[in-house]
């Protein structure tokens, strides 16, 4: 059986080492860029043979992580995409859910959560313990009829977290008081199901995507 090879894209040296580290030892193969740039002209002169994915940061120097994602698309170069996004990064990572992603760690990340990731990566007919998918009639009307235990205001608010807004801002938008932000959010997130701010762009993604 070939090596699974994983690719890391991430400018952070201290992260890629420990990540090397750790994934050299579950037996993968590593091949490690702090430079998307490089990792763009290495990946196209050399395309991968075998098994691979892709580690890939959303906030890098020069060019992001989407940036890379999408020249290596163009160029013929698929890899599933595990995205890495920091605390705040939410638009960020719908928008990677939107270009294909496998899915997004918000770091940092426990190390059961990047083998769950990479085991999804490497074997897609296995899916991460997630909000089930359009393609899953049963499991989507499930979804939409959770989606559509919202009321009006909590739509609002879910839009407005989506869009990377304080409680505060929120607050203003909607002419509200911050306590009363805190309570929609509260309530949307358990009508959802969700147990974190990443969990609940996972499923507006689904949602948005049925």
């Amino acid at each position: 059986m070939a090596a699974r090879t994983v690719f890391i894209v991430d400018d952070n040296n201290e992260f890629r080492l420990s990540a090397q580290w750790l994934l050299a030892g579950a037996g993968y193969q590593v091949v490690d860029f702090a430079d998307p740039g490089v990792a763009l002209q290495a990946l196209h002169e050399r395309p991968p043979f075998g098994p691979a994915c892709m580690l890939l940061d959303v906030r890098m120097p020069g060019m992001s992580g989407l940036d890379l994602h999408d020249r290596l698309n163009r160029q013929g170069v698929q890899l599933p995409t595990i995205y890495m996004t920091g605390h705040g990064d939410i638009p960020l990572a719908v928008e990677a859910m939107k270009q294909g992603a496998v899915t997004f760690l918000e770091k940092p990340f426990p190390e059961d959560a990047l083998e769950q990731a990479l085991e999804q990566a490497f074997n897609p007919a296995r899916p991460l313990p997630r909000p089930a998918s359009h393609h899953d009639d049963a499991a989507a009307r499930e979804w939409a009829e959770r989606f559509g235990r919202l009321t009006p205001r909590e739509r609002e608010v879910l839009d407005l977290v989506l869009k990377e807004k304080l409680n505060k801002t929120i607050a203003d938008l909607l002419h509200i008081s911050i306590k009363t932000v805190e309570l929609h959010r509260a309530n949307l997130m358990r009508k959802l199901g969700a147990d974190s701010v990443i969990h609940l762009v996972r499923m507006a993604v689904s949602e948005r995507a049925a």
